[in-house]
């Protein structure tokens, strides 16, 4: 439906510009481009704009146009909205909107209802680029070329400026599209993503993102993506804290919004980027190879210093450089002669620089080790004051290499530069053409390397299910569940709890036990959350004297006792935790548990509803996971059973996400057979009486 609603305003084929000095740029820089249709300038007080005769209004138009870039101050926007009908959509450029206060959300909601339903792209943005249909609905010079054949990235970005600098880029990537939504008061990128993927030049999309809206329509558009093969790369800043500081459980200052991101990029398949030149790298990546198979690489240099930085920096970005195989080894050797010692990644030494056959030779035995990527580091010196002939000499080996031993899908062969700078733009266009990775920058190229990777690890699994729109919490006011009850609620949805019993300090000395010696004496209340460090629970409790002495020692923090069974022999203790984000909704935390929350902050979370298979690939990515499946000849634990108790967690917290606020499980006993709850504490909303 977004590719359908959208189709006209992405590929106009014909443009009315509204406005003043913003918009007879945007005349300059269409004309400048080349665009081919119609260009119709509207304003009352102008005859001419940019060389084009101007129209009073919209209604003056000889036809309803595909595309309308309004650059008018908004109460102004608001009024030419109203005069879209028939038109493909708009671009609204004006600020002064929801993202300056009450009176910009009115004026926002007055927009929207004024538009009718015609797509609007904004407000508060900067407009578009379509480089395949020479479009600059654009306020501003940008530093794109058109591409008339072949295929581009798109870039769709919240924020106008950062989308400017992109385009100023000089590191050989073909841009396609790039889209400023500013307050996404209607389009979305979800919308945009699904609108992109249906056009078949668009190679990767990259997204700067300041907010998600919808996870769950974002959800969707992922997936969407995924279907239609095209990559996704995430640029998101803006990470906010969480709305309310809640003091009852660790899981409040456990997890962000940025975490929850993470989790729900690492779901979808979206490769995250920190920062703007990885997120480039990692689309020319995407535009050249699409998602990789894997993350073994191979590197080839003639210094050993760079051969040692490749190492470090492989190994930071979690990439791997193993040995090399036999036969590459052996034909390496060959080439390289003894003088050479031959390993992963390969420092060449300068025995064979400016002998072309023989790097040509090098550099395809390298390339038959069958890793997913074959880097040459090759920095060019300085055009102004230097000569590249030497280089061109390499450079001219490899691809002669390349050209014998292509990259199969899922790999791909890279020149990277070591810095930014010494790869100079035209060698890049060139190697782009050959199916050849240009990469600006040994450290960019390595992350981008392994953000691929990471897109085809996603790929290589099952599709998930899209996010459910999560309900908002009901009314009432949150109140803390005790541990007795809390676990009992718990206990009745399947997750395994100790026998336990609540009683009274008199009820201590003659009730019956829940079970044989050694027993647990906790306080019971709801204003503990922290039993430990107020010294409300005792372990290992031999007797009946000694249940009684631990009681007068709490007397003063409750009247009233959990006496339960000792679980031991426990593998590992885990924290399970259910936090709530007002755009995630509620949402899994799972880590290193008991004393240990704050300490060791091993933690992963996971976007719910979730599968046995979302909790175990969390489990699988804490260091608490090695001594889960057994360290240093230690038996592991049941993991069947640990995962099953988790995911039934989980399936609580949805089952109640109407009214639960937050919820702590700490610790749950990873044990060699089962798993066990042995604290919990739930908040809850009550239903106002």
């Amino acid at each position: 439906m977004s590719a359908t609603r959208l189709a006209r305003l992405l590929r106009p084929r014909s443009l009315a510009i509204v406005g003043g000095k913003a918009a007879e740029e945007a005349v300059r820089q269409c004309r400048a481009l080349g665009f081919a249709g119609p260009i119709w300038p509207v304003n009352p007080k102008r005859a001419e704009m940019a060389g084009l005769p101007c129209f009073a209004d919209m209604a003056a138009l000889p036809a309803a146009p595909d595309a309308v870039f309004i650059a008018a101050p908004a109460p102004a926007t608001i009024a030419l909205a109203g005069d879209l009908s028939g038109a493909g959509g708009a671009i609204c450029y004006a600020a002064d909107f929801a993202e300056s206060g009450e009176e910009g959300r009115e004026r926002q909601a007055a927009l929207l209802g004024a538009a009718q339903g015609v797509p609007l792209i904004g407000p508060n943005c900067y407009g578009m680029l379509n480089l395949f249909d020479r479009v600059a609905l654009w306020p501003d010079q940008h530093g794109c070329l058109p591409i008339d054949r072949g295929k581009g990235v798109a870039i769709v970005s919240q924020s106008g400026n950062l989308a400017l600098n992109l385009t100023m880029q000089a590191r050989g990537l073909p841009i396609g599209y790039v889209i400023s939504v500013g307050n996404c008061a209607d389009v979305t990128p979800a919308d945009l993503i699904e609108a992109l993927i249906a056009d078949e030049r668009v190679s990767a999309i990259g997204l700067h993102l300041e907010g998600l809206g919808s996870v769950a329509r974002f959800s969707e558009a992922c997936l969407a993506a995924r279907a239609a093969g095209v990559p996704l790369v995430a640029l998101k800043t803006g990470a906010s804290a969480k709305g309310a500081a809640l003091t009852m459980s660790h899981t409040s200052s456990l997890a962000g919004a940025d975490a929850l991101c993470d989790a729900l990029f690492a779901r979808y398949g979206v490769a995250r980027a920190h920062d703007p030149a990885t997120f480039l790298e990692t689309l020319k990546l995407l535009h050249v190879a699409g998602p990789l198979h894997g993350r073994r690489i191979t590197s080839a240099s003639c210094s050993g210093g760079e051969a040692s930085l490749t190492a470090d920096l492989a190994e930071a970005a979690g990439l791997e450089t193993p040995d090399f195989p036999p036969a590459t080894q052996a034909a390496l050797e060959g080439v390289l002669g003894e003088r050479v010692h031959v390993a992963n990644p390969l420092d060449y030494h300068t025995y064979i620089w400016g002998d072309e056959a023989a790097q040509a030779a090098c550099f395809g035995a390298l390339m038959r080790a069958g890793f997913e990527a074959a880097l040459l580091i090759l920095d060019f010196p300085r055009a102004d004051r230097c000569t590249a002939a030497d280089w061109d000499v390499t450079l001219a080996a490899f691809r002669t290499a390349v050209r014998a031993q292509p990259a199969a899908p899922g790999t791909v062969r890279i020149v990277a530069s070591s810095l930014a700078e010494t790869m100079p733009e035209a060698v890049a266009a060139e190697l782009i053409a050959e199916g050849i990775l240009p990469a600006s920058g040994l450290a960019e190229a390595l992350r981008a390397i392994a953000a691929a990777a990471h897109i085809g690890e996603a790929w290589q699994r099952p599709a998930p299910a899209p996010l459910q729109q999560q309900t908002k919490p009901g009314a009432g006011e949150a109140k803390v569940w005790d541990e007795v009850r809390s676990k009992a609620a718990l206990g009745a949805f399947g997750v395994p709890v100790p026998r336990g019993v609540v009683l009274n300090r008199a009820e201590l000395v003659d009730a019956e036990l829940p079970a044989p010696f050694p027993l647990v004496l906790k306080a019971v209340g709801a204003d503990l959350a922290h039993k430990t460090e107020v010294g409300g629970v005792a372990l290992g409790l031999a007797d009946r004297e000694a249940i009684l002495a631990a009681a007068e020692g709490m007397a003063g923090l409750s009247d009233q006792f959990l006496i339960e069974e000792m679980v031991s022999g426990a593998v590992a203790e885990l924290i399970v935790g259910v936090g709530r984000d007002p755009q995630f909704g509620v949402y899994l935390t799972i880590g290193a548990g008991g004393i240990f929350v704050e300490l060791l902050r091993q933690t992963a979370q996971v976007l719910l509803p979730a599968s046995p298979a979302d909790i175990a690939a969390a489990l699988a990515s804490l260091p608490l996971h090695k001594l889960l499946t057994g360290y240093r000849g230690k038996p592991g634990c049941d993991m069947p059973a640990l995962v099953d108790t988790i995911t039934r967690i989980a399936a609580w917290a949805m089952d109640h996400a109407d009214r639960l606020e937050e919820m702590d499980v700490n610790p749950l006993l990873a044990l060699p057979h089962g798993a066990m709850a042995v604290d919990a504490l739930i908040r809850m909303r009550e239903p106002e009486a």
